[in-house]
């Protein structure tokens, strides 16, 4: 069984996403642990009450990022995590932790990377003119959204969206695509060969 540790800073939808559907499609893992960098995050209170072990750590309590960083390292590491799934975690995390979980943490973005990295993804996507707009899942590197791409989804730009509306479809996809993507990892169904991804399988990595 794999040990999958989530990190949230909210509400953690995509979070629950994931964890029900570990827990309703019968995969080789558990949720081993959900931890937020902010402790009164909602989406803690969802884990407890699943009986998943949860842990706040307040970025605010550290005097630097490389100190909450290895704070961070450790109370994962408490868990032994085979997998770091990032689901909504709203920290720039440093170099020194990205090679520590190399490979075996990925993230949800919300945008068609490499386009539109960092933050109000929905609102440049509508200002650039595009047609259509989505979701990325992605292997986390020290580079912001910049790790190989796993699997993508699509949704269509319509002409009267504003980024709230936009970004409520796009979140209605990764919730489709997170689990999607991380049930393939712990399957071992990932071959990362160049900094390309491909399902082993040969199934398709994008939704429409």
């Amino acid at each position: 069984m794999k040990r999958i540790v989530i990190l949230i800073s909210g509400r953690g939808s995509n979070m629950q996403a994931v964890a029900q559907a570990c827990a309703r499609e019968g995969w080789p893992a558990r949720i081993a642990a959900v931890i937020s960098n902010r402790p009164q995050a909602a989406g803690l209170a969802w884990a407890a009450g699943q009986g998943i072990p949860t842990v706040g750590l307040n970025h605010q309590d550290f005097p630097s990022r490389e100190a909450f960083d290895a704070a961070l390292r450790e109370a994962i590491d408490a868990f032994e995590p085979d997998l770091l799934v990032l689901a909504g975690f709203m920290r720039i995390l440093g170099a020194a932790f990205t090679r520590h979980y190399e490979g075996r943490m990925l993230n949800v973005h919300p945008s068609l990377l490499p386009a539109f990295t960092g933050l109000h993804t929905h609102r440049r996507a509508i200002e650039a003119g595009c047609k259509v707009a989505g979701a990325t899942v992605h292997f986390v590197t020290a580079e912001l959204d910049h790790g190989p791409v796993v699997a993508q989804a699509i949704v269509p730009v319509l002409p009267a969206d504003d980024e709230h509306t936009l970004a409520e479809r796009v979140l209605a996809q990764e919730h489709k695509l997170y689990p999607m993507a991380v049930r393939w990892f712990v399957e071992g169904q990932l071959v990362v060969d160049g900094g390309l991804v491909r399902h082993a399988g040969g199934a398709a990595q994008l939704l429409v």
